[in-house]
């Protein structure tokens, strides 16, 4: 608990701003652009930041010396991940990293010839991001989120925390490649466990806050969070889960450490470490059409004991034992 506090308070020093600066540029040979859909100044982002870094390190890059790295964060909105995506490719950088289900396709709608690493990104080939899982054949690769299968863990979630449910709204982006996919996959699962769905849209807070709060009217009720343009809009998604009393699967760790009941998905942190293998090896002249998209090889569950006091809920053992942390 300790390490996570401290952590929390060394990340909460940094960022800020949306661009880090680095070495001069007479010190730069290679140059890798980063977009991220994070605030400027969120901890994730700071984190992310870090694993890359010390990532590319173990593998002989250092900072100033054979490398520069160019971040940018874009927060949820198109018209802002579009703008800065642009700003990167004209940089020419020898790769670019970016993260969830939108930028991907912005940056794609930028270049066809950078060469781009996908992180935490949902159904690459039904989004058209690449050909084939095995042999992606553009310039882009990297690693996916979720089977759309997994997703009915969270309504199994929901219900095995808070059995009471009947209702559940999810939250979700209906443009983010994988929505749809994501939603039959939960729609099955809820069917059969008798949860009625209602699909809110997260494209905006005033969306977000007015579904939410018009879904809350009602008795019985629960949140599921997918992904798709959401990671700047948590704290909201959070304390609306909060103020209303209901119960909340989310998708990543860092919702339940901000709050947020309980989280299962994949490690995003580790998808970054792996990134920065994929950003390796075509630095070294490898090509992405290469190099085939990979699943997730870690998933994780995360419960905050604390919030589910405050929700007056009792988390079952059966969830307990199962959990990979437990913050109380």
């Amino acid at each position: 608990m300790a390490s996570r506090i401290g952590r929390r308070k060394f990340l909460a020093t940094l960022g800020g701003a949306a661009v880090w600066p680095f070495a001069a540029r007479a010190q730069q040979r290679r140059r890798i652009g980063v977009l991220l859909p994070f605030n400027p100044g969120d901890r994730e982002a700071e984190a992310r930041r870090v694993v890359f870094e010390q990532s590319l390190h173990q593998l002989g890059w250092a900072l100033g010396q054979n490398v520069h790295i160019e971040y940018r964060l874009t927060g949820s909105a198109v018209e802002s991940i579009s703008r800065h995506a642009a700003e990167l490719v004209a940089l020419a950088p020898d790769a670019i990293v970016t993260a969830g289900a939108l930028a991907p396709g912005l940056l794609l709608q930028a270049t066809r010839t950078v060469p781009i690493v996908m992180v935490n990104v949902p159904d690459p080939v039904g989004a058209g991001y690449v050909q084939s899982l095995a042999r992606p054949g553009g310039n882009a690769t990297g690693f996916t989120n979720f089977e759309y299968s997994m997703s009915g863990k969270w309504v199994e979630l929901l219900k095995q925390i808070s059995p009471g449910v009947t209702r559940a709204a999810v939250l979700r982006n209906p443009t983010a490649a994988g929505s749809i996919g994501l939603f039959g996959a939960i729609q099955s699962v809820a069917q059969s466990l008798g949860v009625e769905l209602t699909p809110v849209g997260v494209r905006d807070p005033d969306e977000i806050e007015l579904g939410v709060t018009t879904f809350a009217r009602f008795a019985n009720g629960g949140l599921l969070v997918t992904g798709g343009g959401i990671a700047s809009h948590r704290d909201l998604i959070i304390g609306l889960a909060s103020r209303h009393k209901l119960p909340a699967v989310y998708p990543f760790r860092y919702h339940a450490e901000d709050g947020g009941l309980v989280s299962y998905g994949p490690d995003t942190l580790h998808q970054f470490r792996r990134a920065a293998a994929y950003v390796d090896r075509i630095l070294k002249g490898e090509k992405p059409s290469e190099l085939p998209v990979q699943a997730p090889t870690k998933y994780e569950l995360v419960v905050n004991l604390k919030t589910a006091k405050a929700l007056g809920l009792e988390m079952p053992q059966s969830v307990l034992a199962r959990a990979d942390e437990v913050i109380e």
